[in-house]
């Protein structure tokens, strides 16, 4: 049950109810960073599961301190939100469980459940919010 929760949380936040970390600015940091090296090294490769990364590593050795600097950047930014996401699936379980846990998963639906129902759920689910700094998008 609880990795179904994670997996919700981790959904809500990728797939709309993002906070603090925007995952479009990750992103966009690397491919800015990491520009010489994309048009040098990976120009060919179709971005998307993972094969941004495994050209990178086989260029390693290539790449400018700037681009190892923004992927090492980007690293620890998805290691923070893991760890939010962690935070706020444990404190929320309960309400999530309570209030959205008929909501259909994606583009921001379980998040939004949640922020709906803000003033009902626990403090602790509250405080998690607060301090992951989950916010509506609008769509």
């Amino acid at each position: 049950m609880r990795a179904k929760i994670l997996v919700a949380i981790v959904g809500l936040i990728l797939l709309g109810a993002a906070g603090a970390w925007a995952q479009d600015s990750i992103i966009d940091n690397v491919k800015q960073a990491c520009e010489p090296e994309i048009k040098a090294y990976c120009s060919q490769v179709t971005p998307g599961e993972g094969r941004m990364l495994a050209c990178f590593y086989a260029f390693e050795d290539k790449l400018s301190g700037r681009c190892q600097y923004a992927l090492y950047q980007a690293a620890a930014d998805l290691e923070d939100f893991a760890a939010a996401l962690t935070h706020l699936a444990t404190e929320c379980e309960d309400d999530l469980m309570k209030f959205c846990a008929q909501v259909e998963l994606g583009e921001g639906r379980v998040g939004t459940c949640l922020l709906d129902h803000k003033a009902e759920v626990s403090a602790a689910c509250q405080q998690a919010i607060a301090d992951v700094g989950l916010e509506k998008v609008e769509q």
